[in-house]
């Protein structure tokens, strides 16, 4: 791609220091317009300061959108109900924000006629894969400009030293790659890439420390409708609002840290530490809600196909037919996911008080260890387990199986 062919790019924009530099690098080096989108995804922080950034950067056409109803409702609760977590730890909070302003990108660019968009993902992360592949699912022909793969800036240090020779601001006293959202925030970089090293306890931006927290429990409950959350303590909630509930009684009781050393697809480990307050609450009661009403079998299949569904939210094929395909599925199971979930919070634990709902499998005359009144016979569980045994039996009798001497 050469610069002659652009004349308008649209820039995934924070306002910090990285982006800022790519701005200002990708007008020098295109010699073109550069239209910026900001994405409201719930970060707790002020957005307007990134239009005040762009603005005295030169750029004309500004975008910041409010996008954290979207978030939870069409990315965050879709893959809530198919209770995604990577390598047993990771809730995927970077990875599911991706494919959402990847789709803004996209129809941004469509709607102001700009040739390309560009990201501020590095070579060698995941963020530069997610980005890529769902703007190229929603737009094929779509140009895409990934500055970290292009300059010759390639440490942070140098960052810096570009910014002060073009006169950006820089505030480099926080050393750590950050991200944050409505579901979670992220720290990577500095003392964290050596796996040995503690975290220091002045990392963490939202949870209070387990000694801090307090000393009595929490309780409360959740609603489910349909598989997603839709009010706390009998208070409806619109998804968005039930994210900032759900994080601000997460984060009062020391709840959802993880540091972790996770598989990255472009074929590194990599160490990050994480806060997913909200949504490790909303793990533990959704899979509560789903122990009572899911079939023994459905509920099986979808524990199978989850780590697959999250590996694909992970690696960046969120708008990808075999992800759509298993949604649809998960979707239909969910019809049935109603109900309540009684929690308690205490000192970073979340623990399932109680569970019910209508549609409840759960049936309490033929589970009792009391008199049943004939619901279950107990006789017939002989020839249940004959049967099952039947092929076992008939290996042994083969002499298959070697004696245990």
């Amino acid at each position: 791609m050469t610069s002659d062919k652009i004349k308008k790019i649209v820039l995934a924009y924070s306002g910090g220091l990285d982006t800022s530099i790519i701005l200002k690098w990708l007008q020098d080096q295109y010699d073109c317009e550069v239209v910026t989108f900001t994405a409201d995804l719930g970060q707790q922080e002020e957005i307007e300061p990134a239009r005040e950034k762009a603005a005295g950067l030169g750029v004309k056409e500004i975008y910041i959108e409010d996008v954290r109803e979207e978030f939870a409702r069409e990315y965050v609760f879709p893959m809530f109900r198919a209770n995604a977590v990577y390598e047993g730890e990771y809730l995927l909070g970077t990875s599911i924000a991706r494919p959402l302003i990847a789709k803004w990108l996209v129809e941004i660019a469509k709607s102001t006629g700009a040739d390309a968009i560009s990201h501020g993902a590095t070579g060698k992360g995941n963020d530069q894969v997610r980005f890529e592949l769902n703007a190229y699912a929603l737009n094929p022909e779509i140009k895409i400009i990934a500055p970290w793969r292009e300059w010759e800036l390639g440490s942070r240090d140098s960052l810096i030293a570009y910014a002060h020779q073009h006169g950006l601001p820089v505030d480099d006293r926080f050393s750590h790659s950050m991200d944050a959202n409505l579901l979670h925030i992220s720290y990577e970089g500095g003392e964290l890439e050596d796996p040995w090293v503690t975290p220091a306890e002045t990392i963490w931006r939202w949870t209070v420390s387990l000694q801090d927290a307090p000393n009595e429990p929490e309780k409360f409950e959740v609603e489910f409708q349909h598989g997603d959350p839709v009010a706390i303590g009998g208070e409806k909630l619109t998804p968005a609002t039930m994210m900032e509930r759900l994080n601000a009684l997460g984060v009062r009781h020391g709840v959802g840290r993880a540091d972790l050393v996770e598989n990255r697809y472009v074929g590194m480990k990599s160490r990050g530490c994480y806060e997913t307050p909200g949504g490790t609450i909303l793990l533990k009661a959704h899979r509560a809600i789903e122990s009572i009403t899911l079939d023994r079998e459905v509920a099986h299949l979808k524990d199978e196909l989850m780590p697959r569904y999250a590996k694909l939210v992970y690696n960046g094929y969120w708008f990808s037919p075999e992800r759509e395909m298993m949604q649809t599925m998960i979707d239909q199971s969910q019809q049935v996911v109603n109900g309540q979930v009684r929690l308690q919070l205490y000192k970073g634990n979340v623990t399932v008080l109680g569970r019910r709902s209508e549609d409840s499998l759960y049936d309490e005359t033929i589970a009792t260890f009391e008199d049943d009144g004939g619901a279950y016979q107990q006789r017939d569980a002989e020839g249940f387990i004959k049967l099952n045994a039947l092929r076992m039996r008939v290996a042994a009798s083969k002499g298959r199986r070697r004696s245990s001497d």
